[in-house]
């Protein structure tokens, strides 16, 4: 099934992020991961690609994994920087291989021991471009990311102008990245909506459960740590229990609260956590 249509005919959609296996989390680990978070019966699953390809075979199997033998739609993310236009045919080829219809179209991070200039060095300078190569060659359905507080290098305007081109070239959705305010994700939504950006704006929520993994992220991302969650991490960012409970608390209210608003859509950034993830859902059972 395409995701799209999947936007179209059920709401809200519950759908998680895992990341392929690294070094540190190896493949068989993963899919026993994998297997469980599917037991909790998301809408869709979508699995990350590394910074300048990095884990983009790791991506393709396990999409593949998900999608073909655990029989839970996939969302396969895809980057550009750096690349030429016969390897991202290469790498789409292979997901119509492996059955997978859907994909996140991202421009990506510059890669580790990289600089600027890799935006000169591939066929891609922005997301936009990946988008409409794709919708020119391929029959797939096309996510793309955006930041509800602005992206890190723009300012409001260019922001919302870069998404609503995104949308006209064909992104089918568009998934947020990290935020913790959800009145900044609604304002977001009411500024897209007079540019008539009507495609589903999905809230990326990730559960705060380590004070030091979050501002790290944060801190990436340049995401914003509102009071109130600010005051949760000092109070129990030195205990680790406590922390999870708390962070599982913020996410579950948060959610509640975009539900209200009518928000399409919900991807929780798991981390390939199956305990925090399941508690979560476990917490906002009576609106899925």
């Amino acid at each position: 099934m395409k995701i799209k249509n999947l936007y179209e005919n059920k709401n809200p959609v519950f759908s998680f992020e895992i990341f392929p296996p690294n070094k540190n989390f190896l493949e068989e680990k993963l899919k026993t991961v994998t297997k469980e978070l599917a037991s909790y019966k998301p809408d869709f699953i979508s699995v990350t690609y590394g910074a300048g390809g990095t884990t983009k075979s790791g991506t393709v199997e396990i999409a593949s994994y998900i999608k073909n033998e655990l029989k839970i739609e996939t969302l396969a993310h895809l980057t550009c920087i750096g690349s030429k236009k016969q390897e991202i045919a290469n790498f789409l080829k292979e997901l119509k291989n492996n059955n997978i219809k859907n994909i996140l179209a991202l421009r990506g991070d510059i890669p580790q021991g990289e600089n600027e200039s890799i935006y000169n060095r591939g066929d891609y300078k922005y997301a936009s471009d990946l988008i409409k190569d794709i919708k020119e060659n391929e029959d797939l359905s096309i996510g793309a990311a955006f930041y509800p507080e602005t992206h890190y290098e723009n300012n409001d305007l260019i922001d919302l102008f870069h998404l609503k081109e995104k949308v006209d070239l064909g992104a089918d959705f568009l998934i947020s990245q990290v935020f913790f305010e959800n009145e900044t994700f609604l304002r977001f939504r009411e500024q897209a909506e007079k540019l008539s950006i009507n495609v589903p704006l999905v809230a990326g929520i990730i559960p705060v459960t380590n004070a030091t993994q979050i501002k790290r992220i944060t801190a990436l991302c340049n995401c914003k740590i509102p009071l109130k969650l600010e005051k949760i991490l000092d109070k129990y960012g030195s205990n680790p229990d406590s922390m999870k409970k708390a962070g599982i608390a913020y996410a579950t209210e948060q959610i509640i609260e975009l539900l209200s608003n009518d928000i399409r859509g919900i991807h929780l950034y798991t981390m390939n956590k199956t305990d925090t993830t399941k508690e979560i859902l476990d917490n906002v059972s009576f609106v899925r």
